[in-house]
């Protein structure tokens, strides 16, 4: 976690150099008509837009991640933006942190129905046999009895015998939506060939210094919703203190972290930020009372090195 630390150094010291941190916790109508599907929130709620999935489920555009954050810091941190009004949760068999996003959940006392949980099957698992075994491990971890979201993490492995009990579970109505991780247009290509049913979601790296323009035009074409699972690149690159992401936050007092997340929005990609500060929680969650101009799309365009943060993740 000393990368998390110093990000949060690095970051928080902009934000009270800049200035830039002044906005309210208080969330506004969005009143764009240009954005890819979303839902707009009701007036003065502490809500997010919802997109239609393929399979025509709702899910929140904007999500909290919990990548890294482990026991009591999980529940701890999940509880917080529960609170703050997050109702997508992502996890994942990976992050061994299930039991702590169930009992943050539990906590909460919100109703199930209003909460939207993914989980992942991870490469281990990988298989028809294997995979219905950390899907019910999941479930028990979790604390209910159906997932939301069911995405295979990578394309490795045994991953199209996973998307048999997958495709299964789903018409069984134990999953909401099932999708995929980390695929690229070849690898979803050559998937599709003995797919029963369309994945709803692919969940991929995707930031102002990596784009993913090709996924994101080959997920549009085959109507399948891209989500961003590292919208800070984890603060890699300089993205917190970025001068050209700032020079846009002035104009609407927000921080390169809001601005990050209102790109997303905008361009109509889910992403699930993560953080185990309160304070960034809260900032994280309000990039709805301010539109980026077509301008500000333009020049965050041109940041896309078009490469990976993250090569030791391949």
């Amino acid at each position: 976690m000393k990368e998390e630390k110093e990000n949060h150094i690095q970051r928080r010291a902009f934000i009270q150099k800049s200035a830039l941190f002044a906005a309210s916790t208080l969330i506004l109508p969005f009143l764009s008509e240009d954005t890819y599907g979303f839902v707009n929130p009701p007036l003065k709620t502490k809500s997010v837009p919802n997109v239609k999935l393929n399979n025509g489920v709702l899910m929140p555009v904007l999500g909290f991640g919990t990548f890294q954050l482990r026991e009591s810091v999980c529940q701890q941190s999940v509880a917080e933006a529960l609170a703050v009004g997050y109702r997508l949760i992502d996890t994942a068999t990976l992050y061994r942190n299930e039991e702590y996003v169930g009992a943050a959940i539990k906590e909460s006392g919100i109703k199930r129905e209003e909460l939207f949980i993914t989980s992942k099957v991870w490469v281990t698992d990988s298989g028809y046999e294997k995979s219905k075994i950390a899907f019910e491990t999941s479930l028990k971890k979790l604390g209910t009895d159906y997932l939301d979201l069911y995405l295979i993490h990578r394309p490795r492995g045994d991953f199209k015998g996973s998307w048999k009990m997958m495709e299964e579970l789903y018409k069984e109505g134990r999953i909401r939506a099932i999708g995929l991780s980390n695929f690229t247009p070849a690898q979803y290509a050559d998937f599709m060939k003995e797919a029963k049913i369309v994945p709803t979601v692919n969940q991929v790296e995707s930031h102002a210094f990596f784009h993913q323009v090709d996924t994101y035009k080959d997920s549009k074409q085959n109507k399948v919703q891209m989500e961003a699972y590292t919208p800070f690149a984890q603060g890699r690159n300089g993205l917190f203190t970025n001068p050209v992401l700032a020079e846009i936050g002035k104009k609407y007092n927000k921080t390169n972290a809001q601005v990050s997340l209102r790109w997303h929005y905008q361009r109509g990609v889910i992403a699930i930020p993560r953080s185990s500060k309160k304070e960034h929680i809260i900032e994280n969650f309000n990039i709805f009372d301010f539109k980026l101009s077509k301008a500000d799309m333009a020049t965050i365009a041109a940041l896309d090195l078009n490469k990976t943060q993250f090569p030791t993740w391949g």
